[in-house]
Order: C-alpha cells, then sequence, then structure tokens
C-alpha cells in the first residue's frame, strides 16, 4: 500500500467541482497518452520545474533497489507514490511546492478527495465548492 499525491495544470482540469474533476482524474488515470510516464519532457514548464525540485527531495524510484518515489508524468499532471514512512514530508513539499509553481494539488490518498487550486499569491485554497 502507497500514499499517492498529484499536481495537475489547473488549466487541463475542472477543478472545482468534485464530481467532474473526479471524473477528469479518472479519465487520465487511465494512462491513455501516446508517450512513457516517466519523463517529465511531455508537460509543461510548471510541472517540469515542479518535478526538478520534488525529485531533489524524494528522488524517482530506481527499479534495482525498489528505494525512491515512483513518479508518473502525464502531459497535465503528475502522480507521485511515496512510502508510509514519508507522509507527513511528502504532504507537505507537494502542497508547498504546487503553491510556489501554480499547479494544482490533489491528495489522491484522501478519503475526501481533497484538492486544492493556486491563489495567485504562491500558496493553495480548497477548491471544491460541492
Amino acid at each position: 500500500m502507497s500514499y499517492d499525491l498529484m499536481v495537475f495544470t489547473p488549466a487541463a482540469a475542472p477543478a472545482k467541482k468534485r464530481g467532474p474533476f473526479l471524473d477528469w482524474y479518472d479519465a487520465q488515470s487511465e494512462w491513455k497518452e501516446d508517450h512513457g510516464y516517466d519523463d517529465a519532457a511531455v508537460c509543461g514548464p510548471a510541472l517540469r520545474a515542479f518535478y526538478e525540485e520534488i525529485a531533489q527531495i524524494f528522488p524517482p524510484l530506481l527499479e534495482d533497489d525498489g528505494n525512491g518515489t515512483d513518479y508518473t508524468i502525464g502531459s497535465a499532471l503528475i502522480y507521485m507514490t511515496f512510502g508510509w514512512d514519508n507522509v507527513d514530508a511528502a504532504w507537505e513539499a507537494v502542497f508547498r511546492l504546487a503553491g510556489k509553481h501554480a499547479l494544482g494539488f490533489f491528495d489522491v490518498s484522501s478519503d475526501l478527495a481533497e484538492t486544492w487550486l493556486p491563489d495567485g499569491n504562491g500558496g493553495l485554497y480548497t477548491a471544491h465548492a460541492d
């Protein structure tokens, strides 16, 4: 079992309403884009900059030793899988860097499907109005 978080390009997702956002998320997580999902070159500048910073804190998974964070990179999102021993540090770092890079933040492992959007001041606010 893992602890999963995701950042996304706000303009790509209907993030202000929970139902449409979760439908978008479900479609994205079918991983049907025509590229590999391990290269940040497929996403826009904000996601690439986010990845460069978060990967310094939580290095990518190395197949030969099983240590690290698993990153799945799409054109509009980065999905991250952390070990449970990193829950608090991962949440804090991803939340902080999402705000810094004006990205949306989705706590995939949350029972409440909690989502935040950039507030325009380097921070985030709770997204769902419903």
